[in-house]
């Protein structure tokens, strides 16, 4: 009787021994609950069954059904621990680490920290200060009266209704903060990120890097300035660099003038990079203005110094050759990659 059947492959389901192989498992399911194992046979045999007796098998059928589900499902986990166990047995725990992909410095990175060793090499220390700063700091120190035209040439982000409160448009802020500090003689270099509410294109940002050197002592003089300039040009971009200053105006130094170098990738012949003239300015420099000194309180008469200010990304531009200031600060690794190599 299927009654007597169901009974007898349910008690030989219960004690099956537990597979300790894919192999021996693979061969229970198939010959238990495959589509022609004895589970789908006994239902099979269930459509024959009379329709008063149905009730009775039909029950007898799905504590079958139970049982078989429990004890495969048994049998799974107990081979799949099994596995895992054998596979951290095998495990080699002094082989070496998977290699970790390298990642390369920021190019202006790289480019900072070449100023800051050239100078470094010079005597200058390094100069920080704060990139929210006042009007004092930023500007009137540095002979810019509230009214003076010159307040024009950067414009400034004003981080309140209160004008007295902005975003520092240059790092010069950090040379009046140590002139106000400090008693000569004073030789550092200020880098830093600075701001300025400008539309952002390939040619400009609205902020951007500087590095500001600021020296003052006794008997400081423009031909000291000069020096300092074609020894960094030299250091720099290679010693074969000429550099030449044209006469130009910064409320803050006096005289001013602004520095090109002799393009270093046409070698001083003319491109379309230096725009055919040989040329490519890269900062602005000049004599401390003496009404600078007075108002961070140092002696016009006894001291004299130079200050100069270059953009590190335009310093960079003319190293790596990078036309678009915006991949500076898009964190596309397409363009940092380029960089992996560069310690």
């Amino acid at each position: 009787m299927l009654q007597d059947k169901i009974k007898q492959l349910r008690e030989e389901i219960q004690v099956l021994p537990q597979p300790t192989t894919e192999e021996e498992y693979e061969s229970l399911r198939l010959k238990y609950i495959s589509r022609k194992g004895a589970l789908n046979e006994v239902i099979s045999d269930f459509k024959s069954v009379p329709k008063e007796d149905k009730r009775e098998i039909g029950i007898l059928i799905n504590e079958l059904k139970q049982v078989t589900e429990e004890k495969f499902q048994t049998f799974r986990a107990s081979l799949d621990q099994a596995s895992e166990s054998s596979r951290l047995l095998d495990l080699d725990l002094s082989r070496s680490a998977a290699q970790i992909p390298t990642g390369g410095r920021h190019p202006l990175n790289l480019v900072r920290d070449e100023i800051i060793r050239i100078f470094g090499h010079l005597g200058f220390s390094i100069a920080v200060g704060p990139e929210v700063e006042d009007d004092w700091h930023v500007f009137e120190a540095l002979n810019f009266p509230p009214d003076h035209p010159a307040r024009d040439m950067q414009d400034t982000f004003f981080v309140s209704h209160d004008p007295q409160v902005l975003l520092r448009t240059h790092t010069s802020s950090v040379q009046t903060r140590v002139m106000g500090e400090q008693e000569p003689p004073i030789r550092i270099i200020c880098p830093g990120r600075v701001y300025r509410n400008e539309a952002v294109s390939a040619r400009a940002h609205c902020f951007f890097h500087q590095v500001e050197a600021l020296y003052i002592d006794e008997h400081v003089t423009f031909t000291d300035l000069r020096k300092v300039l074609l020894h960094f040009a030299h250091e720099m971009f290679g010693p074969e660099t000429q550099i030449r200053l044209r006469p130009s105006y910064f409320p803050f130094t006096e005289p001013s003038a602004e520095m090109d170098i002799s393009c270093n990738l046409c070698g001083g012949k003319g491109c379309s990079f230096c725009k055919h003239t040989g040329w490519v300015e890269i900062l602005g420099c000049g004599m401390v203005h003496p009404n600078v000194l007075e108002a961070c309180g140092i002696d016009s008469h006894h001291y004299t110094g130079f200050a100069l200010g270059m953009g590190i990304e335009r310093i960079t531009n003319l190293k790596y050759t990078v036309d678009d200031l915006r991949l500076f600060s898009e964190n596309d690794l397409r363009f940092l990659s380029q960089f992996q190599s560069e310690k």
